[in-house]
Protein backbone atom coordinates (compact mmCIF):
# COMPACT_ATOMS: atom_id res chain seq x y z
CA UNK A 1 0.00 0.00 0.00
CA UNK A 2 3.35 2.24 0.58
CA UNK A 3 2.97 5.02 3.08
CA UNK A 4 0.33 7.87 3.22
CA UNK A 5 2.08 11.35 2.31
CA UNK A 6 2.84 13.92 4.09
CA UNK A 7 0.78 17.31 4.40
CA UNK A 8 3.63 18.91 2.27
CA UNK A 9 3.38 16.19 -0.18
CA UNK A 10 -0.38 16.54 -0.52
CA UNK A 11 0.15 20.48 -0.97
CA UNK A 12 2.69 19.81 -3.57
CA UNK A 13 0.18 17.65 -5.73
CA UNK A 14 -1.40 18.28 -8.92
CA UNK A 15 -5.47 17.99 -8.76
CA UNK A 16 -6.52 15.71 -11.86
CA UNK A 17 -9.84 15.24 -13.49
CA UNK A 18 -10.97 11.55 -13.32
CA UNK A 19 -10.19 8.79 -16.15
CA UNK A 20 -13.28 7.95 -17.87
CA UNK A 21 -14.21 4.51 -17.30
CA UNK A 22 -16.55 4.23 -20.52
CA UNK A 23 -14.69 3.46 -23.65
CA UNK A 24 -10.96 3.97 -22.16
CA UNK A 25 -9.25 2.85 -24.41
CA UNK A 26 -10.85 4.99 -27.39
CA UNK A 27 -9.73 8.49 -26.15
CA UNK A 28 -8.07 10.71 -28.33
CA UNK A 29 -6.84 14.48 -28.11
CA UNK A 30 -4.73 16.54 -30.18
CA UNK A 31 -1.39 15.13 -30.36
CA UNK A 32 1.45 16.99 -29.08
CA UNK A 33 4.92 16.28 -29.56
CA UNK A 34 6.60 16.75 -25.72
CA UNK A 35 10.26 14.56 -26.14
CA UNK A 36 12.46 15.27 -24.26
CA UNK A 37 14.10 19.03 -25.49
CA UNK A 38 17.15 19.75 -24.92
CA UNK A 39 17.63 21.79 -21.23
CA UNK A 40 14.31 20.22 -20.10
CA UNK A 41 14.44 18.15 -16.82
CA UNK A 42 13.04 14.69 -17.45
CA UNK A 43 11.55 14.76 -14.50
CA UNK A 44 9.53 16.97 -15.84
CA UNK A 45 8.66 15.03 -19.00
CA UNK A 46 7.36 12.34 -16.29
CA UNK A 47 5.31 14.38 -14.27
CA UNK A 48 3.69 15.41 -18.14
CA UNK A 49 3.79 11.47 -19.23
CA UNK A 50 1.18 11.01 -15.87
CA UNK A 51 -0.83 14.41 -16.50
CA UNK A 52 -1.51 12.98 -20.06
CA UNK A 53 -2.22 9.77 -18.55
CA UNK A 54 -4.39 11.40 -15.76
CA UNK A 55 -6.72 12.92 -18.78
CA UNK A 56 -6.84 9.96 -20.45
CA UNK A 57 -4.63 10.73 -23.21
CA UNK A 58 -2.91 8.07 -24.52
CA UNK A 59 -2.36 9.41 -27.66
CA UNK A 60 -0.24 12.29 -26.43
CA UNK A 61 1.93 9.83 -23.98
CA UNK A 62 2.70 7.55 -26.68
CA UNK A 63 4.62 10.41 -28.42
CA UNK A 64 6.57 11.01 -25.50
CA UNK A 65 7.79 7.10 -26.05
CA UNK A 66 11.32 7.28 -27.42
CA UNK A 67 11.87 6.33 -30.98
CA UNK A 68 13.21 2.39 -30.50
CA UNK A 69 9.94 2.11 -27.88
CA UNK A 70 7.49 3.25 -30.42
CA UNK A 71 9.41 0.44 -33.07
CA UNK A 72 8.48 -2.21 -30.71
CA UNK A 73 4.45 -1.67 -29.55
CA UNK A 74 2.09 0.04 -32.03
CA UNK A 75 0.23 3.43 -31.19
CA UNK A 76 -3.29 1.06 -31.07
CA UNK A 77 -1.63 -1.96 -29.01
CA UNK A 78 -0.21 0.48 -26.30
CA UNK A 79 -3.74 2.25 -26.30
CA UNK A 80 -5.62 -0.85 -25.67
CA UNK A 81 -2.62 -1.74 -22.78
CA UNK A 82 -3.69 1.34 -20.53
CA UNK A 83 -7.43 0.91 -21.00
CA UNK A 84 -6.83 -2.92 -20.19
CA UNK A 85 -5.19 -1.73 -17.04
CA UNK A 86 -7.59 1.28 -16.30
CA UNK A 87 -10.18 -0.92 -16.20
CA UNK A 88 -8.76 -3.93 -14.47
CA UNK A 89 -7.68 -1.52 -11.64
CA UNK A 90 -10.90 -0.16 -11.55
CA UNK A 91 -9.67 3.76 -11.85
CA UNK A 92 -11.63 6.72 -10.85
CA UNK A 93 -8.52 9.29 -10.67
CA UNK A 94 -4.73 10.15 -10.36
CA UNK A 95 -3.04 12.15 -8.87
CA UNK A 96 0.86 13.04 -8.68
CA UNK A 97 3.42 14.63 -6.52
CA UNK A 98 6.75 15.50 -7.94
CA UNK A 99 9.20 13.54 -9.51
CA UNK A 100 12.49 12.72 -8.32
CA UNK A 101 15.35 11.36 -10.44
CA UNK A 102 18.07 12.37 -13.29
CA UNK A 103 18.56 11.34 -16.93
CA UNK A 104 18.05 7.82 -16.76
CA UNK A 105 15.36 7.15 -14.21
CA UNK A 106 12.27 8.91 -12.36
CA UNK A 107 10.27 8.30 -9.93
CA UNK A 108 6.61 9.87 -10.01
CA UNK A 109 4.90 9.21 -6.41
CA UNK A 110 1.37 8.16 -7.17
CA UNK A 111 -2.34 8.03 -5.49
CA UNK A 112 -4.52 6.18 -7.57
CA UNK A 113 -8.11 6.16 -6.49
CA UNK A 114 -10.05 2.99 -7.44
CA UNK A 115 -13.56 1.97 -7.56
CA UNK A 116 -13.00 -1.75 -6.35
CA UNK A 117 -9.21 -1.24 -4.29
CA UNK A 118 -9.04 1.93 -2.64
CA UNK A 119 -6.72 4.30 -2.50
CA UNK A 120 -3.17 3.15 -3.78
CA UNK A 121 -0.14 5.22 -2.66
CA UNK A 122 3.18 3.94 -5.28
CA UNK A 123 5.47 5.74 -6.70
CA UNK A 124 5.60 5.22 -11.25
CA UNK A 125 8.99 3.95 -12.14
CA UNK A 126 10.41 6.18 -15.58
CA UNK A 127 13.21 4.75 -17.71
CA UNK A 128 14.51 7.37 -20.49
CA UNK A 129 15.69 6.51 -23.74
CA UNK A 130 18.14 9.02 -26.00
CA UNK A 131 14.93 10.75 -27.00
CA UNK A 132 12.05 9.76 -24.97
CA UNK A 133 10.62 7.42 -22.58
CA UNK A 134 11.39 4.01 -22.51
CA UNK A 135 8.65 1.35 -22.83
CA UNK A 136 8.29 -1.11 -20.21
CA UNK A 137 5.44 -3.32 -18.79
CA UNK A 138 5.87 -1.71 -15.31
CA UNK A 139 4.57 1.80 -16.77
CA UNK A 140 0.87 0.98 -16.86
CA UNK A 141 0.33 1.31 -12.64
CA UNK A 142 2.39 2.26 -9.91
CA UNK A 143 4.27 -0.06 -8.31
CA UNK A 144 4.26 -2.13 -10.70
CA UNK A 145 8.39 -3.86 -11.64
CA UNK A 146 9.67 -4.27 -14.94
CA UNK A 147 8.64 -8.01 -15.31
CA UNK A 148 5.58 -7.42 -13.00
CA UNK A 149 1.39 -7.35 -14.34
CA UNK A 150 -1.91 -6.53 -12.98
CA UNK A 151 -4.07 -9.43 -11.63
CA UNK A 152 -7.09 -9.21 -9.46
CA UNK A 153 -9.91 -10.81 -7.05
CA UNK A 154 -13.33 -9.10 -7.36
CA UNK A 155 -16.73 -9.49 -5.35
CA UNK A 156 -19.52 -7.23 -6.62
CA UNK A 157 -22.23 -6.20 -3.70
CA UNK A 158 -25.60 -7.20 -3.81
CA UNK A 159 -27.11 -5.63 -7.37
CA UNK A 160 -30.05 -2.58 -6.74
CA UNK A 161 -33.45 -3.30 -6.60
CA UNK A 162 -35.07 -1.33 -9.40
CA UNK A 163 -38.25 0.46 -8.33
CA UNK A 164 -41.46 2.19 -9.79
CA UNK A 165 -43.23 5.15 -8.77
CA UNK A 166 -44.80 4.20 -6.11
CA UNK A 167 -42.08 1.87 -4.90
CA UNK A 168 -43.46 -1.53 -6.24
CA UNK A 169 -39.93 -3.28 -7.15
CA UNK A 170 -39.97 -3.45 -10.89
CA UNK A 171 -36.91 -5.84 -10.91
CA UNK A 172 -34.94 -7.42 -8.41
CA UNK A 173 -32.23 -10.41 -7.59
CA UNK A 174 -28.26 -11.15 -8.49
CA UNK A 175 -27.04 -9.91 -11.49
CA UNK A 176 -27.56 -13.66 -13.32
CA UNK A 177 -30.75 -14.37 -11.86
CA UNK A 178 -32.84 -11.15 -11.92
CA UNK A 179 -37.09 -11.18 -11.20
CA UNK A 180 -39.65 -9.07 -12.39
CA UNK A 181 -42.13 -9.05 -9.38
CA UNK A 182 -44.70 -7.23 -11.92
CA UNK A 183 -44.54 -9.06 -14.75
CA UNK A 184 -42.68 -9.27 -17.72
CA UNK A 185 -44.47 -5.91 -18.98
CA UNK A 186 -41.93 -4.24 -16.78
CA UNK A 187 -38.94 -5.90 -19.08
CA UNK A 188 -39.57 -3.22 -21.60
CA UNK A 189 -38.15 -0.83 -19.32
CA UNK A 190 -35.60 -2.32 -16.95
CA UNK A 191 -34.15 -4.16 -19.73
CA UNK A 192 -32.00 -7.17 -18.91
CA UNK A 193 -28.95 -8.77 -17.44
CA UNK A 194 -26.58 -10.91 -19.41
CA UNK A 195 -23.27 -12.29 -21.05
CA UNK A 196 -21.48 -8.73 -22.57
CA UNK A 197 -20.88 -8.68 -26.52
CA UNK A 198 -17.15 -10.32 -26.44
CA UNK A 199 -17.14 -9.36 -30.42
CA UNK A 200 -15.42 -6.84 -29.97
CA UNK A 201 -12.84 -7.87 -27.38
CA UNK A 202 -12.93 -7.21 -23.85
CA UNK A 203 -16.29 -5.27 -22.11
CA UNK A 204 -13.75 -2.46 -20.50
CA UNK A 205 -17.02 -0.84 -19.15
CA UNK A 206 -17.88 -3.65 -17.37
CA UNK A 207 -14.30 -4.64 -15.98
CA UNK A 208 -13.94 -1.26 -14.87
CA UNK A 209 -17.26 -1.93 -12.40
CA UNK A 210 -15.47 -4.99 -10.90
CA UNK A 211 -17.03 -7.52 -13.23
CA UNK A 212 -15.03 -10.53 -14.27
CA UNK A 213 -15.05 -11.13 -17.90
CA UNK A 214 -17.79 -13.28 -19.43
CA UNK A 215 -19.56 -12.17 -16.13
CA UNK A 216 -23.79 -11.16 -16.48
CA UNK A 217 -24.20 -7.51 -16.42
CA UNK A 218 -26.85 -4.79 -17.62
CA UNK A 219 -27.05 -5.33 -21.24
CA UNK A 220 -30.52 -3.06 -22.50
CA UNK A 221 -32.72 -0.95 -20.68
CA UNK A 222 -32.11 0.53 -17.00
CA UNK A 223 -29.86 -1.95 -16.26
CA UNK A 224 -27.31 -1.12 -19.11
CA UNK A 225 -27.90 2.71 -18.63
CA UNK A 226 -27.64 2.59 -14.83
CA UNK A 227 -25.07 -0.31 -14.73
CA UNK A 228 -22.51 1.09 -12.45
CA UNK A 229 -25.35 2.80 -9.80
CA UNK A 230 -26.99 -0.73 -9.81
CA UNK A 231 -23.59 -2.58 -9.11
CA UNK A 232 -22.57 -0.87 -6.19
CA UNK A 233 -19.41 -0.20 -5.23
CA UNK A 234 -17.34 -3.43 -5.69
CA UNK A 235 -14.74 -4.73 -3.49
CA UNK A 236 -11.48 -7.00 -3.58
CA UNK A 237 -7.53 -7.25 -4.08
CA UNK A 238 -5.15 -5.92 -6.53
CA UNK A 239 -2.18 -7.61 -6.86
CA UNK A 240 1.13 -7.38 -8.90
CA UNK A 241 2.36 -10.81 -9.94
CA UNK A 242 5.45 -11.99 -12.11
CA UNK A 243 4.75 -12.08 -16.09
CA UNK A 244 6.21 -15.37 -16.65
CA UNK A 245 4.55 -17.93 -14.01
CA UNK A 246 2.25 -15.68 -12.07
CA UNK A 247 -1.29 -16.92 -11.12
CA UNK A 248 -4.44 -15.20 -11.25
CA UNK A 249 -5.59 -13.26 -7.94
CA UNK A 250 -2.24 -13.94 -6.17
CA UNK A 251 0.83 -12.10 -5.78
CA UNK A 252 1.86 -8.44 -4.16
CA UNK A 253 -0.71 -6.84 -2.99
CA UNK A 254 -1.26 -3.33 -4.04
CA UNK A 255 -4.39 -2.41 -2.66
CA UNK A 256 -8.23 -3.85 -1.19
CA UNK A 257 -11.60 -2.62 -0.56
CA UNK A 258 -14.63 -3.93 0.82
CA UNK A 259 -18.17 -4.34 -1.35
CA UNK A 260 -20.54 -1.96 -0.87
CA UNK A 261 -24.21 -2.17 -2.04
CA UNK A 262 -26.18 0.55 -3.61
CA UNK A 263 -29.77 1.86 -2.40
CA UNK A 264 -32.41 0.82 -4.63
CA UNK A 265 -32.77 2.87 -8.13
CA UNK A 266 -36.46 4.77 -7.64
CA UNK A 267 -38.10 5.28 -11.23
CA UNK A 268 -40.69 7.30 -12.42
CA UNK A 269 -42.62 4.45 -14.31
CA UNK A 270 -46.69 4.31 -13.38
CA UNK A 271 -46.91 0.59 -13.66
CA UNK A 272 -50.12 0.40 -14.18
CA UNK A 273 -49.46 2.58 -17.17
CA UNK A 274 -46.54 0.58 -18.22
CA UNK A 275 -48.61 -2.47 -18.24
CA UNK A 276 -50.94 -1.08 -20.20
CA UNK A 277 -48.75 0.15 -22.71
CA UNK A 278 -46.85 -3.57 -22.99
CA UNK A 279 -50.61 -5.16 -23.30
CA UNK A 280 -52.30 -2.56 -25.70
CA UNK A 281 -49.17 -2.28 -27.97
CA UNK A 282 -50.19 -6.39 -28.42
CA UNK A 283 -46.64 -7.73 -29.50
CA UNK A 284 -46.79 -5.87 -32.53
CA UNK A 285 -43.47 -4.33 -33.50
CA UNK A 286 -43.92 -0.65 -33.04
CA UNK A 287 -43.24 1.43 -29.93
CA UNK A 288 -45.00 3.15 -26.95
CA UNK A 289 -43.92 6.48 -24.91
CA UNK A 290 -46.26 8.00 -22.26
CA UNK A 291 -45.09 11.37 -20.45
CA UNK A 292 -46.11 13.19 -17.41
CA UNK A 293 -47.35 16.47 -19.57
CA UNK A 294 -45.98 18.60 -17.04
CA UNK A 295 -43.07 17.68 -16.09
CA UNK A 296 -41.60 15.70 -18.81
CA UNK A 297 -41.02 12.67 -16.81
CA UNK A 298 -41.15 8.91 -18.72
CA UNK A 299 -44.69 7.33 -17.44
CA UNK A 300 -44.29 3.97 -19.30
CA UNK A 301 -42.21 2.51 -22.60
CA UNK A 302 -43.23 -0.06 -24.46
CA UNK A 303 -41.45 -1.94 -27.71
CA UNK A 304 -38.55 0.09 -29.31
CA UNK A 305 -39.95 4.02 -27.95
CA UNK A 306 -36.42 5.11 -28.20
CA UNK A 307 -34.35 2.45 -30.48
CA UNK A 308 -35.63 2.72 -34.00
CA UNK A 309 -36.03 5.60 -36.40
CA UNK A 310 -38.87 5.58 -39.01
CA UNK A 311 -40.53 8.14 -40.60
CA UNK A 312 -43.31 9.71 -38.32
CA UNK A 313 -45.87 10.69 -41.42
CA UNK A 314 -48.02 13.08 -40.67
CA UNK A 315 -47.48 13.54 -36.82
CA UNK A 316 -44.58 15.79 -38.24
CA UNK A 317 -47.70 18.31 -39.04
CA UNK A 318 -47.61 19.41 -35.80
CA UNK A 319 -43.76 20.38 -36.07
CA UNK A 320 -44.96 22.32 -39.36
CA UNK A 321 -47.72 23.72 -38.04
CA UNK A 322 -45.90 25.30 -35.59
CA UNK A 323 -43.27 26.69 -37.95
CA UNK A 324 -46.14 28.36 -40.33
CA UNK A 325 -47.80 29.67 -37.72
CA UNK A 326 -44.16 31.34 -36.33
CA UNK A 327 -43.17 32.73 -39.93
CA UNK A 328 -46.97 33.66 -40.44
CA UNK A 329 -47.17 31.46 -43.70
CA UNK A 330 -50.26 30.12 -42.58
CA UNK A 331 -52.97 31.89 -39.85
CA UNK A 332 -56.04 30.35 -38.27
CA UNK A 333 -57.64 31.79 -40.70
CA UNK A 334 -56.22 30.27 -43.78
CA UNK A 335 -58.05 28.36 -46.10
CA UNK A 336 -56.81 26.13 -48.78
CA UNK A 337 -58.62 24.99 -52.31
CA UNK A 338 -59.96 21.26 -52.11
CA UNK A 339 -57.40 19.32 -54.38
CA UNK A 340 -56.01 15.37 -54.48
CA UNK A 341 -52.58 16.75 -54.94
CA UNK A 342 -50.00 19.88 -55.02
CA UNK A 343 -46.61 20.55 -56.45
CA UNK A 344 -44.14 20.45 -53.70
CA UNK A 345 -40.17 19.68 -54.08
CA UNK A 346 -40.45 19.98 -58.44
CA UNK A 347 -43.56 17.18 -58.33
CA UNK A 348 -46.78 16.51 -57.41
CA UNK A 349 -47.23 15.66 -53.85
CA UNK A 350 -50.74 13.32 -53.56
CA UNK A 351 -53.30 13.41 -50.39
CA UNK A 352 -53.13 10.23 -49.05
CA UNK A 353 -55.56 7.35 -50.86
CA UNK A 354 -55.45 10.32 -53.50
CA UNK A 355 -58.50 11.96 -51.80
CA UNK A 356 -59.60 15.50 -52.16
CA UNK A 357 -58.70 17.69 -49.46
CA UNK A 358 -58.40 21.56 -48.25
CA UNK A 359 -60.49 23.99 -46.63
CA UNK A 360 -59.76 25.95 -43.55
CA UNK A 361 -56.36 25.40 -41.88
CA UNK A 362 -58.00 23.53 -38.92
CA UNK A 363 -59.50 21.49 -41.41
CA UNK A 364 -56.36 20.67 -43.50
CA UNK A 365 -54.46 19.78 -40.41
CA UNK A 366 -57.73 17.56 -39.31
CA UNK A 367 -58.17 16.04 -42.56
CA UNK A 368 -54.18 15.52 -43.08
CA UNK A 369 -53.87 17.37 -46.38
CA UNK A 370 -50.45 16.81 -47.47
CA UNK A 371 -51.64 18.88 -50.66
CA UNK A 372 -51.71 21.98 -48.02
CA UNK A 373 -48.81 21.02 -45.28
CA UNK A 374 -45.94 19.69 -48.13
CA UNK A 375 -46.64 23.18 -50.06
CA UNK A 376 -46.34 25.16 -46.83
CA UNK A 377 -43.05 23.51 -45.85
CA UNK A 378 -41.42 25.34 -48.74
CA UNK A 379 -43.27 28.59 -48.04
CA UNK A 380 -41.83 27.95 -44.68
CA UNK A 381 -38.24 27.78 -46.04
CA UNK A 382 -34.95 25.60 -44.80
CA UNK A 383 -33.69 27.50 -42.10
CA UNK A 384 -37.30 27.82 -39.90
CA UNK A 385 -38.48 24.37 -40.42
CA UNK A 386 -35.05 22.73 -39.26
CA UNK A 387 -34.78 25.25 -36.62
CA UNK A 388 -38.47 24.42 -34.71
CA UNK A 389 -37.98 20.52 -35.60
CA UNK A 390 -34.20 21.30 -33.49
CA UNK A 391 -36.60 22.80 -30.96
CA UNK A 392 -38.61 20.48 -30.75
CA UNK A 393 -35.70 17.57 -29.85
CA UNK A 394 -34.46 16.54 -33.98
CA UNK A 395 -31.22 16.29 -34.33
CA UNK A 396 -30.63 15.89 -30.35
CA UNK A 397 -30.04 12.37 -28.13
CA UNK A 398 -33.10 11.61 -26.28
CA UNK A 399 -33.13 12.98 -23.40
CA UNK A 400 -33.59 10.54 -20.42
CA UNK A 401 -30.39 9.62 -19.42
CA UNK A 402 -27.27 11.41 -17.74
CA UNK A 403 -23.80 11.75 -19.97
CA UNK A 404 -23.05 7.99 -18.65
CA UNK A 405 -26.16 6.59 -19.20
CA UNK A 406 -26.51 8.16 -22.49
CA UNK A 407 -23.39 7.16 -23.80
CA UNK A 408 -23.89 3.49 -22.40
CA UNK A 409 -27.24 3.09 -24.12
CA UNK A 410 -26.28 5.33 -26.99
CA UNK A 411 -29.54 5.34 -28.45
CA UNK A 412 -30.35 6.66 -32.12
CA UNK A 413 -30.44 10.56 -33.35
CA UNK A 414 -34.07 11.44 -34.21
CA UNK A 415 -33.17 13.94 -37.59
CA UNK A 416 -34.32 16.17 -39.70
CA UNK A 417 -31.69 17.55 -42.81
CA UNK A 418 -29.79 20.49 -41.60
CA UNK A 419 -30.83 24.10 -43.04
CA UNK A 420 -28.46 24.23 -46.18
CA UNK A 421 -28.98 19.96 -46.84
CA UNK A 422 -32.26 20.02 -48.68
CA UNK A 423 -32.27 18.21 -52.05
CA UNK A 424 -35.50 18.37 -53.39
CA UNK A 425 -37.03 17.20 -49.94
CA UNK A 426 -38.36 20.17 -47.67
CA UNK A 427 -41.93 19.48 -49.05
CA UNK A 428 -42.01 15.76 -48.19
CA UNK A 429 -39.98 16.63 -44.72
CA UNK A 430 -43.09 18.48 -43.90
CA UNK A 431 -45.35 15.72 -43.83
CA UNK A 432 -42.68 13.60 -42.31
CA UNK A 433 -41.81 11.61 -44.94
CA UNK A 434 -37.64 11.71 -47.07
CA UNK A 435 -35.07 12.04 -44.42
CA UNK A 436 -36.75 13.15 -41.30
CA UNK A 437 -36.39 10.06 -38.27
CA UNK A 438 -38.24 10.19 -35.32
CA UNK A 439 -39.36 7.90 -32.14
CA UNK A 440 -42.34 7.53 -30.42
CA UNK A 441 -40.32 8.91 -27.46
CA UNK A 442 -39.44 12.05 -29.60
CA UNK A 443 -42.88 12.49 -30.87
CA UNK A 444 -44.48 12.09 -27.83
CA UNK A 445 -42.18 14.89 -26.31
CA UNK A 446 -43.43 16.94 -29.30
CA UNK A 447 -46.82 16.63 -28.11
CA UNK A 448 -46.09 17.14 -24.79
CA UNK A 449 -44.50 21.10 -25.08
CA UNK A 450 -47.65 21.67 -27.35
CA UNK A 451 -49.59 20.80 -24.35
CA UNK A 452 -47.03 22.51 -22.27
CA UNK A 453 -47.66 26.00 -23.39
CA UNK A 454 -45.18 25.41 -25.83
CA UNK A 455 -42.38 24.17 -23.08
CA UNK A 456 -39.81 21.29 -23.88
CA UNK A 457 -38.70 19.71 -21.33
CA UNK A 458 -36.14 16.87 -20.07
CA UNK A 459 -37.78 13.40 -20.56
CA UNK A 460 -36.15 11.99 -17.17
CA UNK A 461 -36.77 8.25 -16.21
CA UNK A 462 -35.62 8.84 -12.62
CA UNK A 463 -35.94 11.38 -9.89
CA UNK A 464 -32.62 11.30 -8.95
CA UNK A 465 -31.11 14.14 -9.99
CA UNK A 466 -27.17 13.13 -10.54
CA UNK A 467 -29.10 10.20 -13.25
CA UNK A 468 -30.88 12.58 -15.54
CA UNK A 469 -29.80 14.73 -18.51
CA UNK A 470 -28.47 17.84 -18.10
CA UNK A 471 -30.94 19.62 -20.60
CA UNK A 472 -32.94 23.09 -19.25
CA UNK A 473 -36.68 23.17 -20.65
CA UNK A 474 -36.84 24.59 -23.78
CA UNK A 475 -39.16 27.05 -25.69
CA UNK A 476 -40.07 25.65 -28.41
CA UNK A 477 -43.12 28.42 -29.34
CA UNK A 478 -45.26 30.91 -27.60
CA UNK A 479 -47.85 30.10 -25.53
CA UNK A 480 -50.25 31.64 -27.89
CA UNK A 481 -49.38 29.75 -31.08
CA UNK A 482 -48.83 26.24 -28.78
CA UNK A 483 -52.44 26.73 -28.12
CA UNK A 484 -53.57 27.06 -31.39
CA UNK A 485 -51.75 23.87 -32.52
CA UNK A 486 -53.38 21.89 -29.46
CA UNK A 487 -57.11 23.60 -30.87
CA UNK A 488 -55.42 21.66 -34.31
CA UNK A 489 -55.13 18.68 -32.08
CA UNK A 490 -58.23 18.62 -30.98
CA UNK A 491 -59.79 19.11 -34.15
CA UNK A 492 -58.21 15.92 -35.55
CA UNK A 493 -60.16 13.75 -32.31
CA UNK A 494 -63.21 15.65 -32.94
CA UNK A 495 -63.91 16.44 -36.64
CA UNK A 496 -60.45 14.75 -38.56
CA UNK A 497 -58.58 11.51 -38.90
CA UNK A 498 -58.06 10.66 -35.11
CA UNK A 499 -61.32 9.76 -34.52
CA UNK A 500 -60.60 6.57 -32.64
CA UNK A 501 -58.99 7.97 -30.39
CA UNK A 502 -61.54 9.63 -28.41
CA UNK A 503 -61.87 8.59 -24.81
CA UNK A 504 -64.90 9.53 -21.96
CA UNK A 505 -62.28 10.55 -19.57
CA UNK A 506 -61.88 13.85 -21.35
CA UNK A 507 -61.39 15.39 -24.66
CA UNK A 508 -57.85 14.08 -26.50
CA UNK A 509 -55.80 16.40 -28.64
CA UNK A 510 -53.87 14.22 -31.41
CA UNK A 511 -52.08 13.97 -34.47
CA UNK A 512 -52.47 10.97 -37.01
CA UNK A 513 -49.81 9.60 -39.28
CA UNK A 514 -49.27 6.88 -41.59
CA UNK A 515 -45.51 6.81 -42.80
CA UNK A 516 -44.81 5.43 -46.40
CA UNK A 517 -41.67 3.12 -45.77
CA UNK A 518 -40.87 1.38 -48.96
CA UNK A 519 -42.46 -1.36 -51.50
CA UNK A 520 -43.61 -4.88 -50.05
CA UNK A 521 -42.70 -6.43 -52.69
CA UNK A 522 -46.21 -7.26 -53.67
CA UNK A 523 -48.56 -5.58 -56.39
CA UNK A 524 -52.20 -4.68 -55.38
CA UNK A 525 -55.75 -5.06 -57.58
CA UNK A 526 -54.67 -1.67 -59.54
CA UNK A 527 -51.86 -3.08 -60.57
CA UNK A 528 -49.58 -0.52 -58.36
CA UNK A 529 -47.07 -1.80 -56.09
CA UNK A 530 -48.35 -1.87 -52.19
CA UNK A 531 -46.45 0.39 -49.89
CA UNK A 532 -45.04 -0.97 -46.49
CA UNK A 533 -46.69 1.76 -44.17
CA UNK A 534 -46.08 2.69 -40.61
CA UNK A 535 -48.94 4.01 -38.35
CA UNK A 536 -48.45 6.57 -35.60
CA UNK A 537 -50.70 8.93 -33.20
CA UNK A 538 -49.24 11.50 -30.62
CA UNK A 539 -51.18 13.67 -28.74
CA UNK A 540 -52.54 14.30 -25.12
CA UNK A 541 -54.99 14.33 -22.68
CA UNK A 542 -57.14 15.82 -21.42
CA UNK A 543 -56.57 18.86 -23.82
CA UNK A 544 -57.60 21.15 -21.42
CA UNK A 545 -55.83 20.01 -18.00
CA UNK A 546 -52.88 17.84 -19.43
CA UNK A 547 -51.92 15.38 -17.47
CA UNK A 548 -50.26 12.44 -20.47
CA UNK A 549 -48.70 13.41 -23.41
CA UNK A 550 -48.31 9.61 -25.65
CA UNK A 551 -47.19 8.50 -28.74
CA UNK A 552 -48.12 5.15 -30.40
CA UNK A 553 -46.14 3.42 -33.52
CA UNK A 554 -47.16 0.43 -35.10
CA UNK A 555 -44.28 -0.95 -38.01
CA UNK A 556 -45.75 -2.36 -40.96
CA UNK A 557 -49.26 -1.78 -39.98
CA UNK A 558 -52.65 -3.28 -41.43
CA UNK A 559 -53.98 0.24 -41.64
CA UNK A 560 -53.24 4.01 -41.44
CA UNK A 561 -52.41 5.70 -37.65
CA UNK A 562 -56.45 6.62 -37.52
CA UNK A 563 -57.47 3.30 -37.72
CA UNK A 564 -54.53 1.22 -36.26
CA UNK A 565 -52.16 3.50 -33.94
CA UNK A 566 -55.28 5.81 -32.47
CA UNK A 567 -57.08 2.91 -30.76
CA UNK A 568 -54.25 1.94 -29.16
CA UNK A 569 -53.58 5.29 -27.73
CA UNK A 570 -56.86 5.58 -26.35
CA UNK A 571 -56.86 2.96 -24.53
CA UNK A 572 -53.64 3.83 -22.68
CA UNK A 573 -55.07 7.05 -21.91
CA UNK A 574 -58.27 5.65 -20.62
CA UNK A 575 -56.33 3.51 -18.48
CA UNK A 576 -53.70 6.55 -17.36
CA UNK A 577 -56.19 9.13 -16.73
Amino acid sequence: MGRPPSRQERQRRLKTRALPLVGVALVSFVVGMVKGCPGSPHRDSAEKYVEYWADGNYVAMYDMLSTKSQEGISQERFIARYGEASAEATIQSIEHSEAEGDETNAEIPMEVDTLAFGTIDQPLKVTFGSDGIAWQNSLLFPGLELNEELTRTTKLPGRAKILAEDGQVMAEGPVDAREHPLGDSMIDVTGVTGPPDAEDGPDLTSLALGYEPGQDTGISGLELAYNARLTGTPGGTLFARPIEGGTDGEGRELGSGTPAPAKPLKTTIDPDLQESAVANLGGVSGGVAVLDAKKGFIKALAGSAYSVLQPPGSTMKMVTATAALETGSATMDSSYGYVTEAPADGRMIQNAHGEVCGGTFTEAFAKSCNSVFAPLAEQIGPEQFTKTAELYGFNRPPQVWNEEGLSAVDPPVPTVPEADDYDSDLGVSGIGQGRVQATPLLMASVAQAISNKGVSLPTPITTEADLQPEMKPVRVTSQKIASQVADLMVAVVTSGTGLAAAIPEGQVAGKTGTAEVGPSGEVGPDGEDILIEDAWFAGFAPSDKPKLAICVNVLDASGDGGTVAAPIAAAILSDGL
